[in-house]
């Protein structure tokens, strides 16, 4: 009984920043290793691809290392690190879509978009691509509610607006994906 008292508690993510604040890198480490799925997941949302995830996550963690020092615990340590995630994100998704303008300006085909591929294309990845074509807010909201599984208070506070907001993002993003999904049926 005594051991089982003796034994430590699982450290909460405030106290890990702090200590990796300070220098800690086995605090780092493991606060890393406790939230990697999680901005994996968040990453692969965003953009859709394994590889650009991967890339996305690596960057994230080596941004928290720079960043950790500016976590001052007034809100939960995920919700902080969401935002990080969402940030490098929309960092990367302006970069390939910059890079995307300038191999569109190349192309002198029209085949070289390769539609004949889009209809053996997954449902469920054509409905995330067209979440990902949605307004910024839209898909936060519609990422984190069926994506992560989150309620909406949750994504609340995760993306530091009211609950009712959450709601209304994703009302206008059902009538969107409802009309681009409709459009798309008619090709």
């Amino acid at each position: 009984m005594t051991a089982m008292m003796l034994q430590a508690k699982e450290p909460a993510d405030g106290e890990l920043a702090a200590r990796a604040s300070e220098g800690d890198r086995g605090a780092f480490s493991e606060l890393v290793g406790r939230h990697y799925d999680f901005v994996y997941r968040v990453a692969f949302r965003f953009t859709g691809r394994r590889e650009d995830a991967e890339d996305l996550a690596q960057e994230v963690c080596a941004r928290l290392g720079r960043a950790i020092r500016g976590y001052q615990g007034g809100s939960a340590f995920t919700t902080w690190l969401y935002a990080i995630v969402a940030n490098a994100a929309r960092d990367f998704l302006r970069g390939r879509s910059r890079e995307a303008d300038k191999a569109k300006a190349y192309r002198s085909f029209a085949l070289l978009e390769n539609e004949a591929g889009a209809a053996d294309e997954d449902p469920a990845e054509a409905l995330w691509a067209a979440v990902r074509q949605l307004p910024d807010k839209q898909c936060e909201a519609v990422t984190l509610v069926y994506g992560e599984g989150l309620s909406h208070a949750e994504a609340a506070e995760l993306m530091a607006v009211a609950e009712p907001t959450v709601s209304w993002h994703i009302h206008e993003a059902k009538k969107r994906l409802k009309a681009h999904l409709a459009a798309a049926g008619d090709e």
